[in-house]
């Protein structure tokens, strides 16, 4: 029986391989790919658990591999495992050398993967196992039934947010897989309990902490310590754990943390709400708010982040990247509620500003046409025309859309503002100094501090 292998952190290196680990960080900032899979090799050849040893080299050789479409097994890579398997069986260290040889050859493989992350599982390394299907997920997204494997295994660990992110992952893949959209709620709901004590000892010492009042558990939401509202979580926590499709302890919780401010957590249950209620246009436009929300703290979040650490490339590229991802995202859902209903005008002004904000101008123009019929929401949606037209340089279209909005506003509020703003930007686009001095005069005379008004009025006068 061979020795079995425990997973290691670099402090646990011994001299000569640390050495090793350190000229294969060298060679990876010189770009010497090759060199640096072959010194990551000769480290787990004698430290098989050296999880990090094994992650370097899986990236160099995605780096040295890039363009190769052997990559997934669920495709069929022509990869056979028997002899791996094999050799496994015989000599466990000696097998997972061959197994990371191949590797080298192709990283994103599959099957290779799978058989890393099986045998890693058997031979309790969590990390290991972990690294050799995150592996798939981030070469071969394709591959859901590798992705639900992890999912599960993430499951198994106690991970559920982990598990969640993977399920989301599988959801972008295949929108149908009914067993993924379930298994996201599921594991966000058990991701919540567990981050917000609401498990086992967390629920009963919320009961204790609570007075027992009934009907105080049962005033209005508004009126509660936060104390109560986290009391009365855990018990609707408890009773979701017993029947997860009662509609009203789902609707129920879905508030509670509308109310805390989790808005990811209460877009979860929002939209399992929506599921559940066999449709209900209420509830889905919650989850979408909740969704949006949560996605502008995160943006905000990282703005925040980028303003302390000026000049962060990668942080700029996540922003970017995050924004560009909600556009589309947005853009999906506004889509698919017109399709549904393509009579509303709210949902087509909904749909027009989604793809305003993607930056795709000549889509959004007629959705946003037909949505004029609606005079609630007339004058934004002719302030998102006016930008629409501005944007495809058709300046005098832009203004004569911003006329027709100020013709149903009298006084100078926030939305009178904004339109009279945006009329000063696109005449000063014409060169119509004049005309765009009269649009931030009428703004400067009723509010000094409105964006930039008060130093464009007074350098028209010198001042």
């Amino acid at each position: 029986m061979s020795e079995p292998i425990v997973e290691i952190s670099e402090g646990q290196l011994p001299q000569n391989l640390r050495t090793l680990w350190l000229k294969s960080l060298s060679a990876v900032e010189l770009q010497n790919y090759s060199y640096a899979v072959s010194l990551c090799q000769a480290i787990l050849k004698e430290a098989p658990g050296y999880v990090e040893a094994r992650k370097l080299a899986r990236r160099c050789a995605v780096k040295l591999t890039a363009g190769n479409k052997k990559k997934s097994g669920f495709f069929g890579s022509g990869v056979s495992t028997s002899r791996l398997q094999s050799q496994l069986k015989k000599d466990l260290r000696a097998g997972l050398m061959a197994l990371e040889k191949d590797l080298g050859e192709n990283p994103n493989n599959g099957d290779l993967n799978e058989l890393l992350f099986d045998t890693a599982v058997q031979e309790n390394m969590p990390e290991t196992a972990s690294f050799a299907l995150e592996t798939v997920r981030k070469g071969s997204p394709e591959n859901t039934k590798l992705l639900h494997k992890l999912a599960s295994y993430y499951l198994a660990l106690d991970k559920p947010q982990e598990a969640a992110g993977v399920y989301k992952d599988i959801i972008k893949q295949d929108s149908t897989d009914i067993d993924a959209v379930k298994g996201e709620k599921d594991a966000t709901a058990r991701a919540s309990m567990k981050s917000g004590g609401w498990e086992k000892g967390g629920i009963e010492d919320s009961k204790k902490d609570s007075s027992g009042d009934k009907e105080q558990e049962e005033s209005d939401r508004a009126g509660m310590t936060r104390e109560q509202k986290k009391a009365k979580l855990a018990k609707l926590m408890e009773e979701y754990q017993q029947d997860q499709n009662n509609l009203g302890v789902v609707k129920e919780i879905a508030e509670v943390y509308e109310d805390f401010g989790y808005w990811s957590d209460a877009h979860v249950f929002y939209d399992w709400a929506y599921q559940l209620s066999h449709k209900d246009s209420t509830l889905k436009n919650k989850a979408e708010k909740m969704k949006n929300k949560d996605a502008d703290e995160q943006i905000e979040k990282l703005e925040a982040q980028l303003v302390s650490e000026p000049g962060n490339v990668e942080l700029e590229a996540q922003i970017l990247a995050y924004k560009q991802e909600r556009s589309k995202e947005s853009v999906v859902e506004a889509q698919a509620s017109v399709d549904q209903n393509p009579t509303d005008p709210q949902l087509r002004f909904d749909l027009g500003l989604a793809l305003y904000n993607s930056g795709d101008f000549n889509g959004a123009i007629p959705h946003l046409q037909q949505a004029k019929r609606n005079p609630h929401i007339r004058t934004r949606v002719l302030l998102t025309l006016g930008r629409s037209f501005d944007a495809k340089g058709m300046y005098d279209i832009g203004i004569s859309q911003l006329e027709e909005a100020l013709e149903d506003l009298t006084a100078m509020d926030g939305t009178k503002k904004e339109v009279l703003y945006e009329m000063g930007l696109i005449y000063m686009k014409m060169e119509k100094k004049a005309e765009a001095l009269a649009c931030f005069k009428q703004i400067y005379e009723v509010d000094y501090g409105y964006r930039d008004v008060a130093q464009r009025v007074e350098d028209a006068y010198g001042s």
